[in-house]
């Protein structure tokens, strides 16, 4: 295995954040200070990152209905509870991407930095569905705005799949990850997202768990989840 994908593997962090520490000569193979990420090791190697051991951990990912006022990082330097606090393991979980802390809804955590970033990096265009709580309700025409793609301060978004599913309530599937990208589309056609869950990522639907509630994904799903990012 390269050393990138064992490091990720290991929960150390994402692979393209493991080329970085190997590239900063920041990791040791077998006593010896490795620069090259496709340097091949093994789980007989000893490998340590800035002179700590690294133990591969079992690799577990978990799916979190996240509250609002819950922020999407490993830990808050402020007063507001992190997804990590409302996940019960002993096992260094990292959020998968981001979802604001007024938005709420699906979230993964995860050890496997190479799903992580297959989830995440643009390229994988994993789609990404949101049940969006609009401030007026919006016209036709608005809805097919949001289909075709809108105009944004860094650059016109891609189509997306628009439903309407209430009055004022529509959903919304991109697979983008632009900073707080459904809510500035909203804006986009004069209108504004007063409340917004995700619901789906990928085949992973957010389903009947309940709000602040998480549990472990299973095999089945974490192979359909690979197979949502694959090229």
């Amino acid at each position: 295995m390269r050393l990138s994908r064992y490091l990720a593997h290991a929960g150390v962090s994402s692979r393209r954040q493991a080329e970085k520490l190997i590239a900063a000569a920041r990791v040791e193979v077998d006593g010896e200070l490795v620069t090259d990420p496709a340097r091949d090791v093994s789980e007989r190697s000893e490998v340590r990152v800035d002179g700590t051991a690294v133990v591969p951990e079992t690799r577990e990912t978990w799916l979190l209905n996240k509250p609002t006022g819950v922020v999407s990082t490993a830990k808050e330097p402020g007063r507001r509870r992190a997804v990590t606090d409302l996940i019960d393991t002993d096992a260094r979980l990292y959020p998968v991407g981001r979802l604001d802390a007024d938005s709420s809804g699906l979230i993964l955590l995860s050890n496997d930095g190479e799903l992580a970033n297959r989830l995440t990096h643009p390229r994988y265009e994993v789609p990404k569905t949101y049940r969006v709580r609009l401030r007026r309700p919006p016209s036709e025409r608005d809805l097919e705005h949001l289909r075709r793609g809108v105009e944004l301060d860094d650059g016109r978004t891609a189509p997306a799949r628009v439903s309407r599913e209430g009055e004022q309530l529509i959903e919304i599937t991109i697979h983008e990850g632009r900073n707080r990208q459904v809510r500035r589309m909203a804006e986009a056609i004069g209108n504004e997202a007063i409340e917004l869950a995700r619901v789906q990522l990928g085949s992973l639907r957010l389903g009947s768990l309940a709000e602040g509630e998480a549990r472990r994904l299973d095999d089945e799903e974490l192979k359909r989840l690979w197979e949502d990012s694959a090229l």
